[in-house]
């Protein structure tokens, strides 16, 4: 767990999917300990602390961010562009999770660099039980990078 207590930003703005994951990730203890935004603009002032958050620890990440990809203000692909684009946010791993079927929201994904694209289903079982993949093995099975991996590239001398 990181010491702010956020493992998952979940960038989400439909409150029934929102409701939905967090009961998913509740099942396995791990609901408290997600940050919810609304819209890309929120996400990308929660990853760079700036707004509401600008009192956050910038090398506090999440250790994964599950991103739709039809978000208001800005869009979840401009959302991964920024972190992925960022030296100091790269690291982080972002799913998308989303209900996109376009071949090219699948190819920009990653060609932006995303860990992993998944679409989501329409029966409330499954898309519960993808959740809770997700949440496991991103939080648990995985291995996170350590917190320089957030840190500034130094400087040549």
């Amino acid at each position: 767990m990181t010491d702010n207590g956020v493992q998952i930003l979940l960038v989400e703005d439909n409150p029934k999917d929102v409701k939905l994951a967090l009961h998913a990730l509740s099942s396995h203890k791990l609901a408290n300990q997600v940050e919810v935004a609304r819209d890309g603009e929120e996400a990308l002032d929660f990853i760079f602390c700036r707004g509401e958050h600008a009192h956050r620890n910038f090398n506090l990440q999440p250790q994964l961010v599950l991103l739709d990809l039809k978000l208001p203000k800005v869009d979840g692909l401009e959302v991964l562009k920024s972190i992925k684009d960022d030296a100091r946010t790269k690291a982080i791993p972002v799913v998308i999770l989303t209900a996109s079927k376009e071949e090219r929201d699948l190819v920009e994904s990653y060609r932006l660099g995303v860990n992993a694209y998944i679409q989501k289903p329409v029966d409330f079982d499954q898309f519960r039980q993808i959740v809770e993949q997700v949440g496991m093995f991103w939080l648990v099975v995985n291995q996170a990078p350590p917190a320089a991996a957030y840190a500034p590239p130094r400087e040549q001398k």
